[in-house]
């Protein structure tokens, strides 16, 4: 059951914006948009960029099935869900600069080792 809250959790914060991401956090460490803070630290988005990840997140936003609140999502929603923030994070590291990606991937190693668990 905690493993189903976790993922919940983690997937849901996936779809916050980047705009937030870049902006000092409200409502403590937890917020809703702390997993894009953490992906794009140290990066600074041009104007063209935050265009293209906002338009990406919206995207993706309108793809995710909604949950029944309390209620864990199936194997195969979880999958779903899986699938569609790995798409999410690819496309979005595609519009990063190469230098922005070395930073992006470094990010998402730190948040893999933090998780719990491990990676």
């Amino acid at each position: 059951m905690r493993e189903y809250s976790f993922l919940l959790t983690a997937l849901l914060a996936l779809g916050a914006t980047a705009a937030q991401a870049q902006t000092p956090m409200r409502g403590g460490a937890g917020g809703p948009g702390r997993r894009m803070e953490l992906l794009f630290k140290d990066i600074t988005l041009t104007p063209a960029q935050q265009a293209k990840v906002d338009s990406i997140q919206a995207h993706y936003r309108n793809e995710r099935p909604s949950f029944t609140p309390g209620t864990p999502p199936d194997s195969a929603t979880r999958d779903k869900i899986r699938a569609l923030f790995q798409r999410e994070r690819d496309d979005m590291r595609a519009v990063l600069t190469p230098d922005q990606q070395k930073t992006f991937d470094r990010n998402l190693e730190q948040m893999r080792q933090r998780r719990p668990g491990g990676p």
